[in-house]
């Protein structure tokens, strides 16, 4: 599967628990990733500086369901069942 154009949703659903360049704490699951733009396209894709947890995702229609909202939904549910 491919990525939706405009989804986003994997930079903000989940936490990432990683520094990254003006996060240095990582971000909270839930919160718009500062690198996310307008388009809601990865301003670190390709780059050293994306956490190895962002560049490990691929998308998949069991994570990322029939639209955004399945997305954020599945991607959350997942983020809060993996919790400590």
């Amino acid at each position: 599967m491919n990525c939706r154009p405009g989804c986003g949703a994997c930079c903000i659903a989940p936490s990432i628990n990683t520094p990254m360049p003006g996060m240095p704490a990582g971000k909270p699951a839930g919160v718009r990733c500062l690198h996310l733009d307008e388009a809601n396209l990865c301003l670190l894709f390709g780059t050293q500086e994306r956490p190895a947890f962002c560049a490990g995702f691929s998308a998949s229609s069991d994570i990322c369901g029939d639209s955004r909202e399945d997305a954020i939904r599945i991607i959350g549910w997942l983020e809060e069942s993996t919790a400590c």
